[in-house]
């Protein structure tokens, strides 16, 4: 099938750009490994326009546009994305699951303290009242974690094991459907809504606290991670049973604190079983990966993990990106290209060019398993310009027919 595309008008600079228009047929072929036609491009652009919206700063270009799917929309990209439905001021992802409690307590308050959004929630155990705390930077359209919800591990262990034997987690299907429809032909929406083991006890106490748990207490540490394991797993099957073409663990699986030794150990049985009930279901498995990722890439694609999001490279990153294609295998999909650095140092469309024209060179082998895309998020500080060059660049050098 040929690549559609139509005229549109020349932008400030008197350039005219001419719009792909297969977008879904572009991302699945991805999917499916099958080359396509051109590189697919899923920005992330979801801190970057509520930035933006929320303060009311939106280059007069976009202020029609109402979410980032309106802006994606806009430009003519590809919607490859996990953030489309996300509420950007109280999650860092997920919305697509409600979380189901049973035999705890959960309160959950809100308040204002200036502009910045305070979010606590106080869980009543048997063992004990856990308590965490998170605040939205709205200077920074920034969620951080103020308090996590365990402090003293001695003395809280019993507690957060009456959180996790209560938790559970339920799908919202309908929910996903409809986000879909809206996307229409623009693209897939990936579910992502999950979290391995290790990752439970970071957002739990932190990844220093972590490490001291794991070597003080091996074995309930390893009753905790199977608790949160069964969980996920049952909503991975959820996920799947309800048609999803793509889900996600949000793990940031950086080397440095997901070493080869803790990822074998503590989230193998996680990825290798989630990725089987996708496989089942005809759907795909990704982790969602930021900073250094050398060390671990070819033990990832060995669980039968599909992909990974946001893959970074120097200096930020580790790994070329087509030394990562290299070492994943011959089925692992990458998506990134576009990091923090490329955003404030590229600033001219001759910059960008250069930039966009020599990564699909050397992407070009690996097309069939590669997605353009932030390496993690677009900064809310990028340049609204830097933003349409990376687009106009796309459009002028990724046809690969």
């Amino acid at each position: 099938m040929d690549v559609t595309r139509e005229t549109s008008p020349v932008n400030e600079n008197q350039q005219q750009v001419t719009p792909f228009q297969d977008h879904q047929a572009a991302v699945l072929a991805v999917l499916q490994g099958r080359p396509p036609r051109r590189i697919v491009y899923g920005p992330n652009y979801w801190q970057w326009f509520s930035h933006h919206r929320h303060h009311q700063t939106l280059p007069p270009e976009i202020a029609h546009c109402q979410s980032q799917l309106d802006l994606i929309e806009y430009l003519g990209l590809d919607v490859f994305s996990r953030n489309v439905y996300c509420d950007q001021q109280r999650c860092w992802f997920g919305g697509l699951a409600e979380t189901v409690w049973d035999g705890v307590e959960v309160d959950q308050r809100e308040q204002l303290q200036g502009q910045d959004r305070i979010i606590e929630r106080q869980y009543r155990t048997r063992a004990g009242v856990l308590v965490e705390r998170q605040r939205y930077l709205f200077r920074e359209s920034t969620l951080v974690q103020e308090k996590f919800l365990v402090g003293d591990y001695a003395r809280e262990l019993d507690a957060l094991e009456e959180v996790l034997k209560a938790r559970s987690w339920r799908f919202d299907a309908a929910r996903y459907h409809a986000v879909q429809v809206k996307v229409a032909g623009q693209g897939v929406v990936i579910a992502g809504e999950l979290h391995s083991p290790l990752k439970m006890l970071h957002f739990t106490m932190g990844p220093e606290a972590t490490t001291y748990l794991l070597v003080d207490y091996p074995e309930r540490a390893a009753e905790l991670l199977a608790l949160h394991e069964a969980a996920q797993l049952d909503l991975v099957g959820q996920i799947a049973a309800a048609g999803v073409k793509v889900m996600m663990s949000m793990d940031n699986l950086d080397a440095a604190f997901h070493t080869p030794a803790y990822v074998e150990n503590y989230s193998a049985s996680f990825y290798e079983k989630a990725a089987r009930i996708c496989h089942a279901h005809g759907s795909l498995f990704f982790i969602h990966a930021c900073g250094r990722q050398k060390a671990n890439l070819q033990r990832i694609a060995s669980y039968g993990v599909d992909g990974l999001e946001g893959v970074a490279f120097p200096p930020l990153g580790d790994v070329e990106l087509d030394e990562a294609m290299r070492l994943a295998g011959e089925r692992l999909i990458i998506s990134g290209g576009i990091s923090a650095m490329e955003t404030d140092r590229l600033r001219t469309r001759e910059d960008v060019d250069r930039y966009v024209a020599d990564l699909f060179r050397r992407m070009r082998p690996y097309a069939h398993r590669f997605v353009l895309s932030a390496s993690c998020a677009t900064p809310y500080n990028a340049p609204w310009n830097t933003l349409r060059y990376l687009r106009d660049a796309w459009l002028r050098f990724g046809e690969l027919e």
